[in-house]
Formats: structure tokens, sequence, C-alpha cells
């Protein structure tokens, strides 16, 4: 079964960390850079940060120095780990491979950033 299951949001006041995680089927995983995405109420989907098979990483200007991305391929997982949040951050989460593929969005984790 192909599918990605994104888990780890929540609430967490300015200042504060959360990581997220992201299980996905070998099929995704395997072979692949993989890439964390996420939309904010009323804008578009946005790549935040990507990693390739032997761990290279690109991040977005805005989370550059505050979040990281990392990957088990043992496990087929890929974490984000997020500090220093802002209210600006507040979205929902996705996994993906990079580039996206539209039929592997999953339900995404829903993070809000605010105190």
């Amino acid at each position: 079964q192909v599918r990605l299951v994104e888990s780890g949001g929540g609430l967490v006041q300015p200042g504060g960390s959360l990581r997220l995680s992201c299980a996905a089927s070998s099929i995704i995983f395997s072979s692949n850079t993989m890439g964390w995405y996420r939309q904010a109420p009323g804008k578009q989907r946005e790549l935040v940060a990507r990693i390739t098979l032997s761990g290279s990483t690109i991040y977005a200007d805005s989370v550059k120095g505050r979040f990281t991305i990392s990957r088990d391929n043992a496990k087929s997982t890929v974490y984000l780990q997020m500090n220093s949040l802002k209210p600006e951050d507040t979205a929902v989460y996705y996994c993906n491979k990079a580039p996206s593929v539209e039929a592997y969005w999953g339900q995404g984790t829903q993070v809000t950033v605010s105190s």
C-alpha cells in the first residue's frame, strides 16, 4: 500500500520546538528525495525542506537555521525538527517526495504556534 503518515504536530508557544515524523511506504521512500511541505490558511502549499537519499539537505529561507530535516532509511521515516517556532510557522505540515506526487499527499499534521 502506498501511503505517507505524518505525526507530531500540536500547539506550541512561540520559541518552542516540535519534532514531526513521517512514516512512508518503502516504495515511496527508497531511492527518493523526500520533502516536508506546509500549507497555511489561505496560502499555497510550499516546500519547507528536502533531503536526498544520501542526506543532502535544502531549506526554505524562512526556516533556515531553525528547522532540521533528517531521515532513517532503515525505518522509511523522515523527520522535521522545528526549533524557535514562530506564529508564521502555523500550518498543516505534509511530507511527500520532492518533487511532490499528487497521489501521495496524506492528511498532514497541524502545527499551531500561539501564546
